[in-house]
C-alpha cells in the first residue's frame, strides 16, 4: 500500500505575510509546487493542476511492455489505474532506472487536467502520476513574470513541456512546466 498525502492546506494556502505582499503589490500571483526532477534540476508545476503527492513503493508500479521509455507503468491509485511517468526522463534528463538511488519508494504527484468534451458541455478530468526526485514546497509566482527561456538553456526534449522560466528575486531561475502539454504527450489508444 502507498502512503499518500493530499496537499495540506498549509502548503496550498499562502501565509498571511504572502497575502499581504500580494495585496500590496497589486499583482495576481499563482501557486506552484516546487519539485526536483533530478539532483540539480528544479521545476514548478501549477498547484491548481495537482491533486495529491504520493509515496509509491517501487514494486507497486506495474510495467507495461511496448510503451515509451519514460512511461514507467501503471499503479493502483484509489482503485483506479494511474499511469506513472518518469517526468525527468520525459523532459530529457537521466531516467530513474539509471540514477543511483538507494530508495525503495518513488515520490510522485498526481497531475489532473480538465478538458472539455467537444460534443457536449461535460468537463472530463484526466489523471497522470508524475514520478519526481523530491517534492519541496509552494512558490508564489506572478504568471506575468514567466519569461521565455534563453535558447541556449533549452533542450529539444524540454521545449514541448515548457511554459517558461521564472526568475526569483534572489536570482534563482526556475523552470515552469505546462501540465496540459505533459498530458498531451501520453500515447492515445482510441
Amino acid at each position: 500500500m502507498s502512503d499518500s498525502l493530499s496537499i495540506p492546506k498549509s502548503l496550498s494556502s499562502p501565509s498571511r505575510n504572502a497575502i499581504n505582499r500580494l495585496s500590496s503589490s497589486g499583482s495576481t500571483r499563482e501557486q506552484f509546487l516546487r519539485l526536483h526532477l533530478a539532483r540539480n534540476t528544479t521545476a514548478l508545476l501549477p498547484l491548481q493542476e495537482l491533486t495529491e503527492v504520493l509515496t509509491v513503493p517501487i514494486g507497486q508500479i506495474v510495467p507495461i511492455p511496448h510503451m515509451k521509455a519514460w512511461i514507467m507503468g501503471v499503479y493502483n491509485w484509489r482503485g483506479d489505474i494511474l499511469w506513472m511517468v518518469d517526468l525527468g526522463h520525459l523532459v530529457g534528463l537521466t531516467p530513474w532506472y539509471r540514477q543511483t538511488s538507494s530508495t525503495s519508494v518513488h515520490k510522485a504527484v498526481v497531475l489532473r487536467v480538465n478538458t472539455a468534451n467537444k460534443s457536449s458541455t461535460k468537463i472530463k478530468s484526466q489523471m497522470l502520476g508524475l514520478v519526481v526526485s523530491q517534492v519541496e514546497d509552494i512558490e508564489l509566482c506572478d504568471p506575468d513574470g514567466i519569461q521565455s527561456p534563453p535558447s541556449s538553456t533549452v533542450t529539444a526534449e524540454l521545449v514541448p513541456f515548457l511554459r517558461g522560466y521564472w526568475l526569483k528575486a534572489n536570482g534563482e531561475m526556475l523552470t515552469v512546466l505546462d501540465g496540459e502539454a505533459i498530458m498531451r504527450a501520453m500515447p492515445r489508444h482510441e
